[in-house]
């Protein structure tokens, strides 16, 4: 047999990025693909069961792509051997305990961010892991997203030199609901399910920073919220108690300051919803999320300050940018391929449950940061 199959369970695909993302151009997309090739020349190929607690979505799901078994279960599903992974994507006060269970019945983890609501409850989830010697993974999407992959390779080319300054723009307008469909399920404004912009991109610079520009030993945060009401998707005003903006400092171990402006309330006027700029003595990038433009110290301008006159320099016109030399794959989809093949072929994988606990720890200490308006330290887990 050529054909390796790997039985996993899809726990909170109902939702849009588990259903679009995870399952359809993941999932869905290696199965049409005939699985993912192995060092041994074999393919392995995702057998799926959706989980939920909706038996309506589950159906419509199921049938959108072709029959896929479903259930309400998930304890009974966990004691089937014939599914060795487990995936979660739920909302985040539903994770901990799924995934707990799910290593508790030996299964592998794969899932998405923040792993759990506190500290300890994530590193619970990494030591449970390690005690049942299973494999185990945390989504860190953005790692392969085509413009921070093109970033990442101007970094191994030394392009920058030293890099002194990071900033990363990130967010948009997210419609309150009153008069227009929302962007974004009403559970990210409210505290009981687990909402807030610092728990869920806070988790995002983590891996971004760590990977990029060097391990973060600082932290200074400042959030607002700044629409207060807004309307759910029945139509149904509620009250935002968590942040819908916040704007982080952090310093790296190399001493590289990286600032990140978070929010769902502000209006775009920049490449993309995300862009990150590295600036070094050798040259400046700008990284999107699919295209990356870069200005070498020998194409920099001369600025001069002179408020009387028009600018005359166009300064999009010094950007070049970073051709395309191969085919990116969907983020998500990429990364799930570099699991699958870390289950079936031991090949190693970084982005384990304790990357996904130091994602946690910095959302904490952000949050401690706000409240008590000050830097602080950001330590080494102790695990």
């Amino acid at each position: 047999m050529n054909t390796i199959r790997v039985g996993i369970i899809m726990n909170g695909v109902t939702g849009r990025m588990g259903r679009n993302q995870h399952l359809e151009r993941s999932l869905i997309d290696i199965i049409n693909e005939g699985g993912v090739p192995t060092k041994q020349g074999k393919n392995i190929l995702p057998d799926i069961i959706l989980v939920g607690r909706n038996p309506q979505k589950l159906i419509e799901l199921s049938q959108k792509f072709s029959s896929l078994p479903w259930t309400t279960d998930l304890d009974n599903v966990l004691s089937d051997s014939k599914y060795t992974v487990y995936f979660d994507a739920q909302t985040t006060g539903l994770r901990y305990e799924s995934v707990k269970k799910a290593i508790q019945a030996g299964k592998h983890i794969y899932c998405e961010k923040p792993v759990a609501s506190s500290l300890s409850q994530a590193l619970e989830l990494y030591k449970l892991a390690k005690e049942k010697d299973i494999k185990h993974g945390v989504v860190q999407d953005k790692l392969w997203l085509p413009g921070i992959q093109k970033l990442w390779q101007l970094i191994r080319q030394d392009f920058f030199g030293r890099i002194h300054a990071v900033r990363g723009e990130f967010g948009y307008w997210v419609f309150s609901g009153e008069f227009e469909p929302v962007q974004r399920p009403s559970w990210n404004y409210k505290k009981s399910e687990g909402g807030g912009i610092i728990q869920d991109m806070v988790c995002h610079w983590r891996y971004i920073i760590d990977n990029l520009f060097g391990t973060i030993s600082d932290i200074n945060c400042i959030a607002t919220t700044d629409i207060p009401q807004r309307w759910d998707e029945t139509g149904k005003p509620y009250t935002c108690d968590v942040e819908d903006s916040a704007y982080t400092t952090f310093i790296t171990e190399k001493g590289t300051i990286c600032h990140f402006n978070s929010s769902w309330c502000t209006r775009v006027r920049r490449d993309d919803l995300l862009t990150v700029q590295a600036d070094g003595q050798k040259g400046s990038a700008v990284a999107g999320l699919r295209e990356c433009y870069i200005q070498p110290a020998a194409a920099t301008p001369k600025a001069v300050w002179n408020p009387d006159i028009p600018q005359p320099i166009n300064f999009y016109d010094s950007w070049i940018k970073v051709p395309e030399r191969q085919v990116y794959d969907n983020a998500f989809k990429a990364q799930w391929k570099l699991f699958l093949l870390h289950v079936i072929d031991e090949i190693p994988f970084l982005w384990d449950l304790l990357e996904g606990a130091k994602g946690v720890q910095l959302a904490e200490l952000a949050y401690q940061s706000w409240h008590e308006q000050k830097w602080l330290k950001v330590p080494p887990l102790q695990v």
